[in-house]
């Protein structure tokens, strides 16, 4: 139950933060948990790539500056190096394992995903397209997301294949 419990946590942050939350933030989110969890060991997981990195997002306004937000998913992939942690693994035995790989597909995923919204905007901005050439544009865009996706999946099996223990 107190799986099922996280579970829905997670979702409602994920969905509350689509556009991610702060080193900070994701830190807080721990506290009232009970789950110990310092600035320095968030970076150190980045820093093993146990977490995707930032990415930097403009403040609004003149001279603001900008800040690093992470994916909202930070928060479960945290949850679940601590479950590991306590299972008795080592930070290298689970960067060797399948989170590590994960995340590093977590971050390929992101930046495609990016991408081809960038593309999207980019093409509906487009007023000079005729007709003929926007929707052949948009029908290789399509195709293109279509492809990025069976690249992940096909990923994401191959990940799970090296990662898994062999059986005695």
């Amino acid at each position: 139950m107190a799986q099922q419990r996280d579970t829905d946590e997670f979702d409602q942050l994920e969905q509350a933060h689509p556009q991610g939350l702060s080193a900070g933030q994701i830190v807080e989110f721990f506290t009232p948990r009970g789950v110990k969890l310092a600035q320095a060991t968030f970076r150190k997981y980045v820093q093993l790539g146990l977490l995707p990195r930032s990415r930097r997002v403009g403040e609004k306004g003149k001279h603001r500056g900008s800040h690093g937000l992470y994916p909202a998913s930070a928060v479960r992939r945290i949850h679940l190096i601590k479950s590991l942690m306590d299972e008795g693994l080592t930070l290298e035995e689970i960067r060797r394992s399948f989170v590590y790989f994960r995340g590093q597909l977590d971050g390929v995923e992101r930046s495609i995903e990016e991408l081809v919204a960038a593309l999207e905007k980019s093409l509906l901005e487009r007023q000079d397209l005729k007709p003929g050439r926007r929707k052949e544009l948009e029908r290789l865009l399509h195709e293109a997301r279509r492809q990025s996706e069976q690249f992940v999946r096909e990923f994401d099996q191959l990940v799970a294949q090296v990662t898994a223990r062999e059986k005695d």
